[in-house]
């Protein structure tokens, strides 16, 4: 099956199969659906914007409050701006894609990423160019479905390169079940600030799949994949806790997390959570 699902815009006539498209694995693109930038805004397009502590820079849709920028005053106000406009882009955009979904989502933090993706240096868990599915280990998402925006607002024309592997999430987690142990905890790492919720079974166990994805070279190696490009002026949605996939090169993007529990989905069952209750024969909530 073709990983992606292009479409010409928000008024293709298949944007109607773009739910059951996300819902399968696969990554929804818009070739030309471009954020613009205001002027003088191209100025924020440079790794001299970040603190030094952070990849990325951050931005908390709710409180308006930014982190990762050694930006300071007016910059740091117009910088901010700039990312809360992306956050309404891609609400807009999931507005359009999947409006059942809306009542149910759960908005998180926008990320602004101006820094090259392929001259990091990190180690291999924190390695986003390695194939992984996501899952935060400060962040239980409890079964939510984390589903991402993406846009290349590169001004040169280079592309934003991903790989997505051949096996779907079902697959994968049957071939690394082996050694996987659900270890929910009663809320400790949440009473001591470590987590900002209650790390279930399910969190565990992705916590385990994603580690084990990236740190495993002979998979790495010889899991089949296939190679995306996404140009300037290009937005795409996925499912990122189930499909797994590396961020390659690129550089100068915005992205948009939303949670989307369970209820918000129009077939639940192709959710990492039932595929892994599957797997374990057991409740992981």
């Amino acid at each position: 099956m073709e990983p992606r699902l292009t479409l010409a815009g928000l008024d293709d006539p298949r944007l109607s199969e773009a739910v059951g498209a996300l819902e399968r694995g696969r990554i929804v693109m818009f070739p030309s659906l471009p954020f613009a930038l205001q002027r003088g805004e191209e100025a924020f397009l440079t790794t001299e914007v970040f603190s030094g502590k952070s990849k990325n820079v951050s931005f908390d849709p709710h409180t308006g409050k930014t982190g990762g920028t050694k930006l300071e005053g007016e910059n740091l106000a117009r910088m901010a701006a700039m990312i809360a406009r992306y956050s309404a882009f891609a609400q807009d955009v999931i507005g359009r894609v999947a409006p059942g979904y809306v009542p149910h989502l759960d908005l998180r933090r926008t990320s602004f990423r101006p820094g090259p993706v392929d001259t990091r240096v990190m180690s291999k868990r924190k390695d986003d160019r390695r194939l992984h599915v996501d899952a935060f280990p400060s962040n239980p998402n409890q079964g939510r479905r984390i589903l991402r925006v993406f846009t290349n607002v590169h001004p040169a024309g280079l592309e934003r390169v991903w790989e997505i592997a051949n096996d779907d999430f079902e697959t994968y987690a049957a071939k690394m079940a082996k050694g996987l142990k659900p270890r929910p905890d009663s809320g400790w790492r949440r009473a001591l600030g470590l987590t900002k919720g209650r790390r279930t079974a399910y969190d565990s166990l992705m916590l385990q799949l994603h580690d084990n994805a990236k740190l495993d070279d002979a998979w790495q190696a010889a899991e089949p994949k296939m190679r995306l490009g996404f140009p300037p002026g290009a937005t795409w949605l996925v499912y990122t806790d189930g499909v797994l996939h590396a961020a390659l090169s690129g550089q100068h993007a915005f992205e948009q997390t939303f949670y989307l529990p369970l209820e918000g989905m129009v077939e639940a069952s192709r959710a990492p959570v039932r595929a892994l209750e599957r797997l374990t024969g057991q409740p992981l909530l």
